[in-house]
This record gives structure tokens, C-alpha cells and sequence, in this order.
């Protein structure tokens, strides 16, 4: 038989380690059984020193809602030729979640280290297509990644 499942301290501070400890500084504890399942639903903890280049999602399904239960995180949102069009403060306690309709430009960076964010969208999982991906901000990996989160960290200096 299925029980309900806590989201507690425990279960953030678990996947919080897991993120630190993790090579792109950043880990998902899925509430979804498979990366099929029509509705996907998960805790994504990041570190900040994570790069999540700037992406959109262009099927109509596919706007993501996310609620910080944890932390401080910095959403960024773009236009088609990478221009700053908005950004925001998510913490708990103010601002504490954002919905992202498809087809908009965006970024999270962790303002934190142990920030951990809820996060819902459909599924089935698929990889970011060319078209999903910016062209105009480097990818995760690259050289130029860290001066650009450097970057996207700076515009939430108080």
C-alpha cells in the first residue's frame, strides 16, 4: 500500500547535501515515478555555483510553476536576443514562487547554498531542443559559464 510522503527538514537536507556533493552542484528528489509520468513534480536543490543556462520550453504544456521552500533564489527573464526583460527575489517568507509561461527566456540562480525549490510542470521529460536553448549566453560546461553566472549573481546584489 502507498503512503503519503513528508517533504520535512530531513528530506531537504538530504537533497540539499546530495546538490553539494553533486558535480553540477545541483540535484532533483522526483515525487514522479517516471520520466513518462504526465505530471512531473520535484524538489530541485541547488548550490550557488550551479549554471542553468537561460532556456525556454515551446510546447504549450510545458509552463513550470516553482515554489522556494527553502533558501534564496534569483529568476531571470529574457527576450529572443538576451536582454534582461525582468527578475525577481524568491525566498520564503516574500516572493515565494514564480510560473513561467512557456516560450519565455529564463534562469534560477541560487542565491544561497542549501536552497532547495519545488517545482511542477508536465511531462513526459524530454531534453531542451536547438530552439529551446539561448544562443546569445554560453552553455553549462563551457569556460565562459562562470563569468556569466557571475553575472546573473550581480543583479540581485543588495
Amino acid at each position: 500500500m502507498k503512503s503519503i510522503q513528508l517533504i520535512d527538514q530531513a528530506l531537504l537536507d538530504n537533497v540539499a547535501a546530495a546538490a553539494a556533493s553533486a558535480p553540477r552542484r545541483r540535484k532533483n528528489y522526483n515525487f514522479h515515478v517516471a520520466e513518462t509520468a504526465p505530471s512531473h513534480r520535484l524538489l530541485n536543490a541547488m548550490e550557488p555555483d550551479s549554471y542553468i543556462p537561460p532556456h525556454r520550453h515551446l510546447e504549450a504544456s510545458k509552463d513550470e510553476s516553482i515554489v522556494v521552500v527553502r533558501g534564496k533564489f534569483g529568476v531571470v527573464e529574457f527576450d529572443e536576443a538576451g536582454n534582461v526583460t525582468g527578475k525577481a527575489v524568491l525566498a520564503p517568507g516574500s516572493a515565494v514562487g514564480i510560473n513561467i509561461p512557456h516560450g519565455v527566456y529564463h534562469s534560477l540562480v541560487a542565491l544561497e547554498s542549501g536552497s532547495v525549490f519545488f517545482e511542477s510542470k508536465a511531462g513526459p521529460y524530454a531534453p531542451l531542443t536547438e530552439a529551446e536553448k539561448s544562443t546569445w549566453a554560453p552553455q553549462e560546461g563551457t569556460d565562459e559559464a562562470a563569468a556569466y553566472l557571475a553575472n546573473l549573481k550581480n543583479l540581485f546584489r543588495e
